[in-house]
Order: C-alpha cells, then sequence, then structure tokens
C-alpha cells in the first residue's frame, strides 16, 4: 500500500477549501472532469446481484437466460445475457474442468466453495469517459459490493480482454475481486459493443439498447463519421446492408490509450466510493475524499487485451494510483530492441519479438495451409478449415513464393515450419486450425482498419463487416466487438457479389482459398510504402510499450501453447526489457504454463480437454500470491516455468477431473531445471 499523502488546506483548490474541517488529510471528493452523467443501480444479491445477474453459479452454467421479448430486450435483461456470456467467454464452464471447484462464483476470499450461488448484493455504477464529442464515450463501470470496507479500501481495475464490452472482465479479475470485498472498475477500453448498422442507421445507447443514430446523438457508444450524404452514398455503393463498429472504425487507435482508460476507471472508482463511504463535509451536504489512492490498495488485473492494458496503465501510472500489477496472456507490444535475446534450448530469438500486427497477419496468411500437416491431422476444429479452401491457399503461397511443397502435406507441413520458425512454440502448432477459424481472419482486418484509423467507408482491402446475429437488438448481450459473435467478415471484392470471406473467391485468381488476396493485401500493410500502409504502420508505432512498471509488484502469467498471442512475442520479451530497463529495481516476475493454451472456454470439449488445462487457476493463483504480497509482504514466485500434467482417461472413458495434483503450484522456490533467467540481456527459458 503506498505512503500516506499529507495535503495542507493552504495548498488547496478553493474548491478543495471550502471542504477543509480540521483535518488536513481529506478534500472535497469533486467529480473527475472526464466523467459524463453516471447512472447507479442497486442490487439485493438475490433476485439479482453483481456478480451473476441474478442467475448465480447454476445459471450461469447452464442454458442462456430467457427474454420476455426477444425483439425487445430490456436494459436488464441485456446485461444479465452479457454477463451470462462473458463469463462463458472466458473460463470452461464445467464442473470437471474445475468450475465451482477450482474457481467460479461460489467460491470465497479464500477460494473455498461457499456451499452457496455466490451471488453477491452491492451497488454499480455505470458512465462514459466523455470528451464532450460524443466520439469518444469510453465506457467505466464500477462495482462496489456490500462488502466493501472502507476501513480497508481495495479497488481491482479490470479492463475488458479482446474487444468485449464493459463486463468483458466479469468473469476473470471482477469475480476474484468481488469476492475479496473490493470495488471493482471496469472498462472497454474505448473498443466494445459501439455498432452502427448503417442501412437502418441505428447504435448502441450505453445500456445496451438500440436506437436511431439522429435520437441518440452524442450518446451513442458509437456512430460512424460519415455525414448523412457520405453514408446515404455509402450505402448505394454497396449490395449489402454494413455496418461500422468501434474497435475496427471509430479512427482513434484506441489501444494506444489502453493505459489511460484502465487508469479513469480506478479515478471513477475514487469518486464513487467517497461518494457512497467518504465522509461528510463541513457543509453537511458533501462528501470528503476520504478514500484515496494512498490509503487503498489498488491491483490491476485482467486477461489478454486487458493483460495488456493494466501492463500498460502501470507504465503511464505518473499519479501512482496502482499498488500492483497482474496480467494474464497479455496482448503488450514492445518498442523494438535488438539488446535482448531469449533462448530457449536451441532456439534463439533475437530482440523484443513481434507487433501484434506483424504475427497476426503471419497467422492470417500461413495458418489456413498449415492445417494440412501431417503431424496435426487430428487438431481440433481442423472441420471447420474446408480442406479443398486450404489446398488452394497453399497453391497461392506458392504460387507466390512464400512457400514451397509438391502436394498438400508437403506445403502444409513448410507452412508450418515457416510458423515455428517466426517464434510460434512447438506445442502450439496442434492450434493452427483452431485459431484461423474462429480469430485470426476478424483480428486481422479490425487492427489493420484500428490502427490505420480507417473509416467503414474506405473498405481497406476489400473487407467490410455486417451484422450477423438474427435480431441485431440482442447484440449488447451476445456480442464481442469483432466480426465474430454476431458481426461478420465480408470479403467485397468476391468475384459474382461480397461474400462472407471465409468461403468467398480471390478477386485476381477466383479460387475458393480464403481470400487469399484480401489475407496479402493485409500483410503487405505492414512493410509497403503506400499511404494506407504508412497509416498502419504508424498506428503500430502508437501502441507501443516501455516495459518500466516503474518499480511495481507484477506478476504475467501466460500459457506456453498459446497460439493467439505467443509467449516469444509477448511475455517472454516484456519480461526482459522489463529487466533491461529496471535493473535490480524491477519487481516482475513471469510465470509461463506447460500445457495451458490463450482459449480456456474451449476446454469444456474433449479435444481441447485432453490435451490442455486451466491457465485461469494460475491467473488466479497469481492474484492471491499478490494480495498476500501487498497484506502481508509475502515474497512473490520468481520466474519459472510451471509444469502441468494432462488429464487421464479414466475406466470408463471420461477424462479425470481438473484437481490440483494436476496443476503444481507457483513455486517459492522453483527447481533449477524449471527457473527462468535472465543475465547479461539474454533471457533463458527451460525447455
Amino acid at each position: 500500500m503506498k505512503t500516506p499523502l499529507i495535503f495542507s488546506c493552504s495548498l488547496l483548490s478553493l474548491a478543495q477549501l471550502s471542504g477543509c474541517g480540521g483535518n488536513p488529510q481529506e478534500a472535497v471528493n469533486l467529480k473527475p472532469a472526464f466523467l459524463g452523467e453516471i447512472s447507479a443501480s442497486q442490487y439485493d444479491g438475490v433476485s439479482d446481484d453483481l456478480l451473476t445477474a441474478g442467475l448465480g453459479k447454476s445459471g450461469l452454467a447452464g442454458a442462456a437466460p430467457a427474454l420476455a421479448d426477444s425483439a425487445n430486450p430490456t436494459p436488464a435483461e441485456l446485461r444479465r445475457l452479457a454477463i451470462y456470456n462473458n463469463y462463458r467467454a472466458l473460463v470452461d464452464m464445467t464442473a470437471d474442468g474445475g468450475y465451482g471447484r477450482l474457481y467460479g462464483p461460489n467460491l470465497d476470499a479464500s477460494g473455498r466453495d461457499s456451499g452457496g450461488e455466490g451471488k453477491i448484493s452491492g451497488r454499480e455504477y455505470l458512465a462514459y469517459s466523455d470528451d464532450g464529442s460524443g466520439k469518444q464515450n469510453v465506457l467505466l463501470l464500477v462495482q462496489v459490493p456490500n462488502s466493501f470496507n472502507p476501513a480497508a479500501p481495495c479497488i481491482v481495475a479490470a479492463p475488458s480482454s479482446g474487444s468485449r464490452g464493459v463486463y468483458g472482465a466479469i468473469g476473470t479479475a471482477g469475480e476474484w475481486g468481488l469476492q475479496r470485498g473490493c470495488a471493482v472498475a471496469y472498462t472497454d477500453k474505448g473498443a466494445g459493443l459501439g455498432l452502427h448498422e448503417l442501412t437502418p442507421d441505428t447504435v448502441v445507447l450505453q445500456n445496451g439498447q438500440r436506437a436511431s443514430a439522429a435520437s441518440a446523438g452524442k450518446l451513442a457508444q458509437f456512430s460512424a463519421n460519415l455525414s448523412q450524404a457520405e453514408r446515404s452514398a455509402y450505402i448505394s455503393s454497396q449490395s449489402l446492408p454494413l455496418s461500422a463498429f468501434k474497435h475496427a472504425h471509430s479512427q482513434k487507435n484506441p489501444e494506444k490509450d489502453w493505459g489511460k482508460w484502465t487508469l479513469q476507471s480506478i479515478e471513477f472508482a475514487l469518486y464513487v466510493l467517497n461518494e457512497q463511504h467518504g465522509k461528510l463535509a463541513a457543509d453537511g451536504k458533501r462528501r470528503l475524499a476520504s478514500i484515496t489512492a494512498k490509503n487503498t490498495l489498488v491491483i490491476a488485473s485482467g486477461v489478454s487485451n486487458g493483460g495488456g492494458a493494466v501492463l500498460a496503465a502501470a507504465e503511464q501510472d505518473s499519479s501512482e494510483l496502482i499498488d500492483a500489477v497482474v496480467a494474464g496472456e497479455p496482448n503488450v507490444q514492445l518498442a523494438p530492441d535488438q539488446r535482448l535475446s531469449v533462448v530457449r534450448g536451441e532456439t534463439r530469438l533475437q530482440g523484443s519479438g513481434k507487433s501484434l500486427y506483424d504475427y497476426i497477419t503471419l497467422a492470417n496468411l500461413l495458418q489456413p495451409c498449415a492445417a494440412l500437416a501431417p503431424q496435426t491431422a487430428d487438431a481440433p476444429l481442423l472441420a471447420a478449415i474446408a480442406r479443398p479452401n486450404a489446398i488452394a491457399r497453399c497453391v497461392a503461397l506458392r504460387n507466390a513464393g512464400l512457400l514451397s511443397g509438391n502436394n498438400a502435406e508437403e506445403m502444409g507441413q513448410a507452412a508450418q515450419t515457416l510458423l515455428l520458425q517466426a517464434g510460434w512454440q512447438p506445442e502450439s502448432r496442434w492450434l493452427h486450425a483452431m485459431n484461423y477459424a474462429i480469430a485470426a481472419p476478424a483480428l486481422a482486418a479490425t487492427y489493420a482498419n484500428a490502427y490505420g484509423k480507417f473509416n467503414v467507408n474506405d473498405n481497406l482491402c476489400g473487407y467490410g463487416f455486417t451484422m450477423s446475429l438474427p435480431n441485431g437488438q440482442l447484440l449488447a448481450g451476445q456480442g464481442s466487438g469483432i466480426p465474430a459473435g454476431g458481426l461478420a467478415l465480408i470479403n467485397l471484392k468476391s468475384p459474382g457479389g461480397p461474400l462472407a470471406d471465409a468461403v468467398s473467391l480471390s478477386p485476381s485468381s477466383g479460387a475458393a482459398d480464403f481470400n487469399s488476396d484480401g489475407a496479402r493485401c493485409l500483410r503487405d500493410l505492414l512493410s509497403a510504402s503506400s499511404a494506407e500502409a504508412r497509416r498502419v504502420q504508424a498506428g503500430v508505432a502508437e501502441v507501443q510499450r516501455s516495459a518500466n512498471l516503474r518499480g511495481k509488484p507484477a506478476l504475467i502469467v501466460h500459457g506456453r501453447d498459446d497460439a493467439l498471442l505467443p509467449v516469444a512475442f509477448t511475455s517472454r520479451p516484456y519480461f526482459g526489457i522489463n529487466r533491461l530497463v529496471e535493473g535490480n529495481a524491477s519487481k516482475l516476475s513471469y510465470i509461463e504454463v506447460s500445457n495451458a493454451q490463450h482459449f480456456d472456454t474451449l476446454l469444456a470439449q474433449a479435444p481441447f480437454a485432453s490435451r490442455y488445462l486451466p491457465l485461469h487457476v494460475y491467473y488466479r493463483r497469481a492474484l492471491d500470491q499478490m494480495w498476500a504480497n501487498l497484506k502481508n509482504g509475502a515474497a512473490l514466485p520468481p520466474s519459472q516455468l510451471v509444469r502441468t500434467t494432462p488429464r487421464a482417461k479414466l475406466a470408463n472413458g471420461a477424462l479425470q477431473p481438473v484437481t490440483d495434483d494436476l496443476l503444481p503450484p507457483i513455486a517459492a522456490k522453483p527447481a533449477a531445471a524449471d527457473q527462468i533467467l535472465f543475465a547479461n540481456n539474454q533471457l533463458t527459458i527451460p525447455d
């Protein structure tokens, strides 16, 4: 916890001076200038609650909540649906996988099963970070459980993973923080569910409901930067209804400000905590800022994009809002630095990793072909990669001189080898088909638009986006903020007319090859010299981090098998550059976990469950260890590889349940063969 800062009334502003009531440490609680109008809701912990939206542990694991009128969902129904879907998107919801035993809303602060449903009563506050233009409108949300103790205040900052809406971290950092009695500060990081359907001209409001763009005005989560004339002209030029969405088309490159929005969520939390629990000022009406960053334990914690956001926030934390950081599988990108070398066995990678745009466009190009490699013929979701189309992609790559091979298997193996040489771990080769099927094309197109700050009508590389839900009113409860889960990626240049990208044709050849022309176009933006390429490259540079955590205690947990955010491009170099930058002042430990990948939600499926274990368990353990460090001074674990044991098949054919026996602890003193070491600018990773 931070050292208390003593203020003198003589040093405070006039507004603050009016609240000095004899205690020189406390000032009037002032609403941060960036906050728009705040809405507040109270939840009784029975019919509705902060953590499970009234569904409880059992309801979250069951069927989707019913709607009274699916064509006209209420804000409460959309909130319940959002919490349900966001929970399930991040963790395995099966009991054998660990839900309800190793994690889940029913656990208490010590991680034991409380025997209940895990509903948590309290108050929820929702607002925009609003610059007055209506073009920013970043969603911020604070949950204050009734168990919050103002005498020992704590806050968990929980930015959303991926491009998800504001409840995107509810089942990860949100669950852990609320179980500890902490206020939880969420943000959608400037992405989220801001969809603008251009043909009906409808947008999403703060509460998730849809409205016309005209009636919503500046209150929309997002609306495309098009005049009515431009919108009409664009609609007329297209043969199907297209949409703009916030992460891709806000023209803000929101990733560059993920740290800023995370810090603002903490400021929002401090404000509402004082409005709810602060002492009364001398006038008997206003509240004093008696709960401050100086006397409040603040942990910034998130996974995936949320993990990248908390690392960025810690780097930018000049006001010392954050005490500590816990990041899971973070999307973090570093400024180029060739001083670092990362060694695992016989493999050495020089420098600070690749940018997300570099490796996601490479994955988008190579993974459908790599799925044909014979060594991964039993890969999960392989059936989602149509073999004729994958062969056609391989042929397109071979014709372009990008790989060799005389048949599908040889070309597939060549693509696998190129991914391995680029830095993907050998363990992740089994996941290339899955990663392409559910992520790579959507992310490559989204980030190209975001980094280049393109508008929807730019149709970058011939891509468009359209609503794919049969009922668009449910987007706020079901969407993920990218062309998946409610949105579809469209190849606008497919010969014969626009088609979903996965089944479209390349315009140059007419081949059904997963639109290799579009994939090549996105990849070329990384290094070309065109005006479009320079815009993308400038955006990539804007999101690079320094790895200077200002001496804050920090833990990073990452699965070795991650094919989406490979460890070689993210956590490993971040840890190494942090040691280069901070030296002996660094308090960062890096925990790499074997047999763990990016999407724990997939562990509910047998092909994944037989090979992988929940990284989420280690994320929770890291949070527990950070809490013990901050509260009791317990030492943080040193950097290490944790070697897990996959689930065995039982006599009846079922897999054994996930237990602690398969998940060894993060060791206080890891064996020499498991230590991750840094010396002389070299990071050494156990094989």
